[in-house]
């Protein structure tokens, strides 16, 4: 890693950026576990957990004051995503999608930045109930797909889109949740949206089936719990 080309780097851990939210819990990718600041006179790293609105302002317009270092605008875009992700700052997360934007003109076909920028739109339609935000998330999820057709976790989130806009278009969202399903039947995360999208849907036997899955895949998953008592009473108003 380029000394000169991140403001902070950010270790990637799964689990939630909305505390005692099951749905964020389920959905985010790219909780960090630490943040720092690299000086980028020297390659020592001060481990932080916040960083000053100064110290942020500051890295954003290095990056706009050097537009084509395609580097940078990665490696701060990237970052900047994952720690606004962390701090639930939708303001941050624009800024974070605009510095990615400049990334991805400069390189389209880096999957991570695609990604990054798609999951900025999706948490930003998240926060704000914005269906302008998410159609964004799905059109840059769909770049993503063409560098990596199939890809597991990016077309879970495509479905997702769906399934959180406002009115939901839970059919759409079982279509791409189906397609992971199929490829990958092992994809827990998958698997237990498809059974809310499936009860959704009123398709309580391939809700039952799908939520058998999940027990299989992953015995452990936190949402069984809740997933077994939103079936059990989708059945008994069915009887």
């Amino acid at each position: 890693m380029h000394r000169n080309t991140l403001a902070f780097v950010i270790a990637a851990a799964l689990g939630g950026f909305v505390a005692g939210f099951w749905l964020a819990n389920s959905i985010n990718r790219t909780a960090p576990a630490v943040a720092t600041v690299t000086n980028s006179n020297s390659n020592s790293a001060a481990p932080q957990t916040e960083l000053s609105e100064a110290e942020i302002r500051e890295k954003i317009a290095e990056a706009d004051a050097n537009p084509t270092n395609v580097a940078f605008q990665r490696g701060l875009g990237v970052s900047l995503y994952r720690y606004a992700a962390m701090k639930q700052d939708i303001g941050l997360l624009a800024d974070s999608a605009r510095v990615l934007e400049r990334a991805n003109s400069l390189d389209p076909k880096d999957f991570d930045v695609v990604v990054a920028l798609g999951n900025a739109h999706f948490d930003i339609g998240f926060y704000k109930k914005d269906l302008a935000s998410f159609q964004k998330a799905r059109d840059v999820y769909s770049k993503a797909l063409v560098i990596k057709p199939g890809e597991p976790d990016v077309t879970t989130d495509l479905g997702l889109t769906y399934f959180l806009q406002e009115p939901p278009d839970n059919a759409k969202a079982a279509t791409e949740l189906e397609k992971v399903a199929k490829a990958k039947p092992d994809h827990d995360r998958s698997l237990q949206f498809l059974v809310r999208v499936y009860l959704k849907l009123e398709r309580v036997a391939d809700a039952e089936k799908a939520l058998a899955k999940l027990k299989t895949v992953n015995p452990g998953n936190s949402a069984i719990k809740e997933l077994d008592s939103l079936l059990a009473q989708q059945k008994g108003g069915a009887n």
